[in-house]
């Protein structure tokens, strides 16, 4: 082999983006970046249906939904159940109990405090917490570009809490049912409604690093079917006691339209795409992909909600997206070093050959 084939073959091992011949890569690009445009329109559309329906009945709804379009995936692919270990079916539980029923409660919930356009600004931090989660959980290597971008996630988010003072609480409450929903109220102090927010930018953090794990060893496809199914048999018993203060005939048409997006849309196409796309790539070229969740979320909460825009939106969505940048950065150059490292081994061992031939 000679250098520049070797060369050639480390950056084709090492940067799946780069092989522009390969349509399989191509399609898994497509995939992870259709997923993401998915997730980032529950952000706005959390806020219509949690405005007419409790907090349970939604997410059952949206399970209930979910699981049914991805049920065919099971029956083709039922022989295969009998082949995942023990290992597997755990990460599988924690993938449902964290990307599924975590993110859809801590988001609904949330969203009845916050306008869309603040959850849209919370969940742009989604990337520099991947990477804080990379270095604590995967053992990653920090960097003073990793530690930028964390703090300019932070900074986003207080700039929008700070300049946004009392309006997120003001007018962001759902009215309707979903005030009467168990949230105790038809709306909550912004601070709270943001965390809540967060907390569901960590569970889609969970989800992402436990679905990387699991697509090694189970079909991810099937993975994200089976999560739903355990969603809802979560769901269930908690709307059922919510039930009694739900009345579906009070519900519009907007709100029934936008439950059932939110389990055919985000819940059952978006986690069939992120894990169909995710088993074929490497990690950092995944998460660069999570930048456009947030931005997707800004423009539909624009369109769709039809919410003022303020410059400390603006504001803070700019010191996000300078986060967003960073770790982007980050990864392009971690992705070169790797590149490097593979072509240096390729001619050590080139070298190593030629020794042994002369």
């Amino acid at each position: 082999m000679t250098e520049g084939t070797g060369r050639k073959a480390a950056t084709r091992a090492a940067d799946p983006q780069g092989d522009q011949a390969s349509g399989s890569t191509r399609r898994a690009l497509a995939e992870l970046a259709l997923a993401m445009v998915l997730f980032g329109s529950a952000t706005p559309v959390a806020r219509i249906v949690t405005a007419a329906m409790p907090v349970f009945v939604a997410g059952s709804l949206r399970a209930v939904i979910g699981a049914l379009l991805l049920l065919p995936v099971i029956i083709r692919r039922r022989k295969a159940l009998a082949a995942i270990d023990r290992r597997s079916w755990w990460l599988i539980v924690f993938i449902s109990a964290f990307g599924m029923v975590g993110f859809t409660v801590f988001m609904l919930y949330g969203m009845q405090m916050v306008s869309g356009i603040e959850g849209s600004v919370v969940m742009s931090t989604t990337p520099a917490v991947t990477a804080l989660a990379s270095v604590l959980v995967l053992k990653d290597r920090v960097s003073w570009r990793t530690v930028v971008a964390v703090a300019l996630a932070v900074a986003g988010v207080l700039v929008l809490q700070l300049g946004a003072g009392g309006v997120a609480g003001e007018g962001a409450g759902g009215g309707g049912q979903g005030g009467n929903g168990g949230s105790g109220g038809s709306g909550g102090p912004g601070w709270i409604g943001m965390l809540l927010v967060f907390a569901a930018v960590c569970c889609q953090v969970a989800y992402t690093l436990l679905g990387k794990l699991a697509a090694q060893r189970v079909d991810p496809v099937l993975v994200a079917a089976l999560s739903a199914w355990m969603a809802l048999i979560v769901f269930l018993p908690l709307a059922l006691w919510q039930l009694p203060d739900f009345a579906p005939h009070m519900v519009g048409g907007e709100a029934w339209a936008a439950a059932l997006w939110y389990g055919a849309g985000t819940l059952a196409m978006g986690n069939w795409l992120w894990y169909a796309g995710l088993a074929r790539v490497q990690g950092a070229v995944a998460a660069g992909f999570m930048a456009l969740m947030p931005v997707s979320a800004l423009v539909v909460s624009y369109i769709l909600l039809g919410e003022p825009f303020r410059m400390v939106h603006l504001a803070g969505f700019v010191v996000v997206l300078a986060s967003v940048l960073m770790i982007s950065w980050e990864h392009a150059r971690m992705a070169r070093r790797a590149v490097a490292r593979a072509a240096c081994a390729d001619r050590a061992g080139d070298e190593e050959s030629e020794v042994v031939r002369g």
